[in-house]
């Protein structure tokens, strides 16, 4: 028994080293302005989301990039609220090129169908897709913009952070977002990308063409963005990057209970589990069975006490391995992360993974009004 913990964990750390190492890798960039002015097209598919539409759009207005190089593209996803006419409203008084379109389902993924209409009408080459609970920086495509005029990607995955108002429930989501960044970070670093986020992730529309965009994979509701990191990285090898400057951060907004935490969670979980990327699968059945092992190790204990300090120890490396990750992403992000907290989130986080693997093994999950299989 002790063979098999202590080879799961030193597995565990030893990955949780390597990413370390892989954040440290990727030097912060900075922003200066750009002769070359690149065009975009911002795409946001939105379903009822009338109560965050308006701080979206006006981070939109307070843009800081010429009008004729970019657009903004919305989706709506048969809202039932009246997010349209929000968008509607505004569209007749913005100095951007800001269109409405209406969602045509053609799978099983509404957001991959949305994202899909929206690429048929772009205008320009770079697509550039963000949530509608998100808020912009002023400097986001600028940043963007030169980024591109340096390296020349394909892909580019962009930093974000959940906004928290310091209460225990949004302080823990955005900890646990800081974690999944640090993975994106850590991975990329190494130029081995296993993560990104679609609320803030940009791409070329010739690339999204030469993969077929979401072909072969929108029978499953979520994962518009790692299931397309996954195809671009295999068709443009070294050519997906991770921006890391402050001046590209997007921001989004927390789920409000712990219901909706593992209600979003499972949806998550639906997708990892069907990636062909064989380290991502090998990390989540590691953090997996990490997590079982933290979650009885109460039952460990008492079945075997003469080992107690031994069990410790290895939990102690565990978590100051996980604390050392965690600290390089929150650093970068300008968010400081408590040790005791910390400690305690650990014991939280492995309760909330198994919670999750095991409600994804029942199969289906609602999301926005919609119910997925």
């Amino acid at each position: 028994m002790i063979f098999i913990l202590t080879a799961l964990f030193a597995a565990y750390i030893l990955c949780i080293v390597i990413l370390s190492f892989g954040v440290g890798e990727l030097s912060v960039f900075s922003s200066e302005i750009a002769t070359n002015k690149t065009r975009f097209s911002v795409v946001i598919p939105f379903r009822n989301e009338a109560n965050n539409l308006p701080q979206l759009l006006k981070s939109i207005e307070e843009i800081k990039y010429p009008s004729s190089h970019f657009e903004v593209i919305l989706v709506n996803d048969e809202s039932c609220d009246n997010s349209a006419e929000i968008v509607t409203a505004i569209i007749s008084k913005s100095k951007f090129s800001i269109r409405l379109l209406q969602n045509k389902r053609i799978s099983n993924s509404p957001k991959k169908d949305a994202i899909t209409e929206a690429i048929k009408h772009a205008k320009h080459e770079w697509i550039v897709t963000t949530d509608a609970d998100c808020n912009l920086p002023k400097t986001w495509l600028q940043t963007y913009n030169t980024f591109i005029a340096h390296h020349s990607p394909k892909m580019i995955c962009g930093p974000v952070l959940y906004n928290t108002n310091g209460n225990f429930l949004q302080n823990f989501q955005q900890l646990d977002g800081l974690s999944l960044q640090a993975v994106t970070m850590g991975s990329l670093g190494f130029k081995r990308p296993l993560l990104c986020n679609g609320a803030n992730l940009a791409y070329t529309k010739s690339a999204f063409i030469q993969v077929k965009g979401f072909s072969g994979n929108n029978h499953i509701a979520s994962g518009d963005d790692i299931f397309l990191l996954d195809k671009i990285k295999t068709a443009f090898p070294n050519r997906v990057m991770f921006l890391k400057s402050k001046e590209a951060i997007v921001t989004t907004q927390p789920q409000h209970s712990f219901k909706a935490i593992i209600n979003q969670r499972v949806r998550w979980a639906s997708k990892t589990s069907k990636q062909k990327n064989i380290a991502a699968q090998l990390l989540g059945v590691l953090v997996f069975l990490i997590s079982i092992l933290i979650v009885l190790f109460p039952l460990v204990l008492l079945f075997d006490p003469q080992n107690f300090e031994y069990y410790l120890i290895l939990l102690s490396l565990k978590i100051t391995a996980d604390y050392l990750l965690i600290y390089h992403s929150a650093k970068f992000f300008g968010v400081r992360v408590s040790a005791i907290s910390f400690i305690f989130r650990t014991f939280l986080y492995a309760a909330i993974v198994v919670t999750v693997v095991f409600r994804s093994l029942k199969g289906g999950y609602s999301w926005r009004g919609r119910s997925f299989n």
